[in-house]
């Protein structure tokens, strides 16, 4: 693969991964400090801010295409046409979606949700606030798709990794000085905005000709022509990754949402995570494609599905398979008889959804966001209805089940109707050269360990040997059968001249 495109995809993985594992160490503290009704309102509040997302007309990315390929080109008077567009539009969005949260924040509260009586003012109030940190939210996330967009993945990751440590050990602080939930969201609200000038001072240091320009009717037209069949996936994507959590509030109440928001919420955060490593493939390809370059398109599409779907069925064996372990120890025994098969079932759906992400990134950078679109709205709206039955039937473990058939149905659909059209790949060659190398090995590793750890004893000491030595087997797996050659040899070669620096000598 190419090394630049590595260094980018390794910067954005690390943007994720320090913060997310920060966050998850600090759930038990922040449901302890909140109380399990209080995080389900802290779940329910972060739920209905996310809903309100799907105002998102989804202009970043048009944004990061087009400014990726105005960059190629060196036109810098597109670039500042195209940023300050998206500002716009983003502070508007972030005005629309906060009048919207804010006025109505106790319908929602008293109204639509089960809320113990107790902590509907605070509730009410919290949300309120969470409106303000929509709009800088708004405004957050478009400034931080810009440094990608111009392939400098280090300075965004950074950042991100910055606040998206120093923020969930503050929440904690704050909770430690006996604050509550408003103090959590008020806590978010400012980091927000300080989050928003640091990225903007990166911004200006990246274009050092930026300068403000009303975008002409070019200009808009493609960011919008493209964006309009993008922001149907956003849309029906933010729908259907919230809408979960709000019939299970509606239909179950606070207290089984935390619950499943605790499980759920760790399989999407660590199975999310290879998403970042797919995620630099988007600006690529849209630079590869309008060079006219597919055959390097190709097989770089291959070559980055092979190792994404590797880590992401890494990650599931061992988060599915110590799915009751992992709650027990990270959280409680209640969490763990509660959430367990949350856990194991959502892990499984998050990665076959996963297998749709590389597909999709290529086939929008490919300049057909049309389809992905029209995918994503059939998708949640089937989905919505399997998850409200799922809930009615069988309650969270019921949502779970709803999530991975869901997954199952639409990911074959998607896989099979992209290959061979918008994506030029066939639907053989990815089989062959990205899944059947990873998913057997993997497959039987995940075998091997589920029969082992259902033949030990419970304890600490058997569970930790257990999860080690499937570690080293994946691993194994990994650097054996996985890992192209070519790529394993030029790692190896970067670690010796690394080795050679740290003693003073030339490798």
């Amino acid at each position: 693969m190419n090394l630049r495109l590595m260094r980018n995809a390794v910067s954005n993985l690390m943007g994720a991964v320090v913060p997310a594992l920060v966050a998850l160490g600090t759930v038990p503290l922040v449901v302890k400090g909140l109380g399990e009704a209080g995080y389900g309102v802290y779940s329910l509040v972060t739920a209905i801010v996310g809903y309100f997302a799907v105002i998102d007309i989804n202009v970043t990315a048009g944004s990061v295409k087009f400014i990726a390929e105005h960059n190629a080109r060196e036109d810098r008077d597109k670039i500042n046409q195209t940023l300050f567009f998206g500002i716009i539009v983003y502070a508007l969005i972030g005005l629309v979606g906060g009048l919207g949260l804010f006025f109505g924040a106790s319908y929602f509260v008293n109204d639509v949700f089960t809320v113990p009586a107790a902590i509907v003012p605070e509730a009410v109030a919290t949300l309120q606030l969470a409106a303000l940190g929509f709009f800088l939210g708004q405004l957050q996330t478009y400034l931080q798709s810009v440094p990608q967009a111009l392939m400098r993945y280090d300075i965004s990751s950074r950042i991100e990794m910055f606040f998206g440590t120093l923020v969930p050990l503050l929440t904690v602080g704050v909770l430690m000085l006996g604050y509550g939930l408003f103090e959590v969201i008020l806590l978010r609200v400012v980091a927000s905005s300080i989050h928003c000038l640091i990225l903007w001072a990166g911004i200006r240091r990246l274009l050092p000709g930026l300068a403000f320009r009303w975008a002409g009717a070019a200009v808009r037209r493609e960011l919008l022509g493209f964006s309009a069949y993008s922001f149907l996936s956003r849309f029906a994507s933010l729908s259907y990754a919230h809408a979960d959590k709000l019939i299970i509030g509606a239909l179950v109440g606070v207290t089984g949402l935390a619950y499943f928001t605790v499980a759920a919420t760790l399989a999407n955060r660590i199975l999310g995570l290879t998403y970042r490593l797919s995620g630099v493939l988007f600006p690529a390809a849209s630079a590869l494609a309008a060079g006219g370059e597919f055959d390097r398109l190709n097989r770089l599409y291959l070559t980055a599905n092979r190792y994404v779907v590797f880590l992401n069925a890494a990650i599931l064996v061992l988060v599915a398979v110590f799915a009751e372990h992992i709650l027990r120890y990270w959280m409680n025994p209640d969490f763990a008889r509660n959430g367990a098969l949350v856990l194991a079932v959502m892990a499984m759906s998050q990665f076959i959804d996963s297998l749709t992400s590389l597909p999709s990134l290529v086939n929008d950078g490919m300049g057909h966001p049309r389809v992905s679109g029209l995918f994503a709205v059939a998708r949640a709206c089937t989905g919505l209805v399997i998850v409200y039955i799922g809930v009615r039937l069988g309650g969270i473990d019921g949502a779970a089940y709803a999530h991975l058939a869901a997954s199952v149905i639409f990911t074959i659909a998607f896989l099979g109707y992209v290959h061979g059209r918008t994506v030029r790949t066939s639907l053989r060659d990815l089989l062959v050269h990205s899944y059947f190398p990873t998913l057997i090995g993997v497959a039987t590793i995940a075998v091997a360990a589920r029969l082992a750890d259902d033949r030990l004893a419970p304890t600490v000491s058997n569970f930790a040997l257990l999860l080690m030595a499937t570690m080293v087997l994946l691993f194994a797996h990994g650097m054996l059968f996985v890992i192209e050659r070519g790529d394993r040899d030029a790692a190896w070669l970067k670690v010796k001249k690394a080795l050679g620096h740290a003693r003073g000598k030339p490798a």
